[in-house]
């Protein structure tokens, strides 16, 4: 099986691109199936869950803002890295998240971005995102 350069090496956001893009692409799908779904109107709130390695280190390499920048509707390999620190800063002083850049939800970050020590049984680097209707 053949693979590329391109296979080994991901543009991410912060200093670990293995707790940046995947985290923000899954963040990211979870918004689109909510879409496809016909879901996104009803969200009322979302609540992110980072568990293990993405718990214990995610925050220094940037995982946390890599998943709010995902629900926002950025993607890694398109997002302009200067506008994730503003982003998160308005978003902490207007205690709401924009799901993907238009759905206004309340995220209060010490309620809704929650670390757990513990690992998930398949993954090291796990991370749960559920979204609450009324």
């Amino acid at each position: 099986m053949p693979i590329s350069v391109f296979d080994l090496f991901k543009i991410g956001v912060g200093p670990s691109s293995s707790h940046t893009v995947g985290p923000m692409q899954a963040a990211f799908d979870f918004v689109r199936e909510l879409q496809e779904r016909s879901l996104l109107q009803r969200v009322a709130r979302v609540e992110v869950q980072l568990y293990g390695s993405l718990s214990a280190t995610g925050i220094g390499h940037g995982t946390d803002r890599a998943v709010i920048m995902g629900l926002m509707g950025e993607r890694p390999n398109h997002i302009d890295p200067d506008i994730i620190g503003p982003s998160i800063d308005t978003l902490r002083e207007a205690e709401a998240l924009h799901l993907d850049g238009h759905h206004r939800v309340p995220f209060l970050w010490a309620r809704d971005m929650q670390l757990f020590e513990e690992s998930l049984p398949h993954h090291p680097n796990a991370m749960r995102l559920i979204a609450y209707t009324d």
